[in-house]
């Protein structure tokens, strides 16, 4: 009479080497964004601003543009220009243009400012931010630079 042979665990793998866990890690991290669903990638992210964050245009009438790294629905969204004083005003988007931007326009007298922005991206994630910005008196001199020499007779 033969016995069965005992049963034998399979062997375990070895505990990974540091050197492998670094490189599993390097390993995901370039392959992360592959990995993302397309809906999560699709939300709507301000990639570029006209007036641009911090930055400084002219006094007068501005052309605003938004520009986000996906298709936006542009009569779902909205900007809304605070005032110096604090005063709210929705701005009118501009129904044409291209998929990713909103673009309106205002005229603004010297004094900061800031754009605050609510996007519905087509996968239907409203995003939203702020643009602060200052608008400068027109043809205002460079800081630093000082005023014009006068001219003489002799000049």
């Amino acid at each position: 009479m033969t016995l069965p042979k005992p049963h034998r665990a399979a062997p375990r793998p070895a505990a990974p080497t540091a050197s492998r866990v670094r490189a599993m890690l390097a390993l995901a991290a370039l392959a992360g964004p592959g990995l993302v669903p397309a809906v999560a990638a699709a939300h709507a992210v301000l990639v570029a601003s006209v007036p641009a964050t911090g930055g400084s245009v002219d006094a007068g009438p501005v052309a605003v543009t938004l520009r986000y790294n996906s298709r936006i629905d542009r009569g779902r969204s909205k900007i809304t220009l605070l005032r110096p004083d604090s005063a709210a005003e929705r701005l009118a988007v501009e129904a044409d243009g291209p998929a990713d931007q909103l673009a309106a326009a205002a005229t603004l007298a010297p004094g900061a400012y800031t754009l605050r922005w609510q996007v519905l991206a087509t996968d239907g994630h409203i995003t939203r931010g702020d643009i602060p910005f200052t608008v400068a008196p027109p043809n205002a001199a460079m800081p630093g630079a000082g005023p014009a020499p006068a001219r003489t007779a002799g000049n």
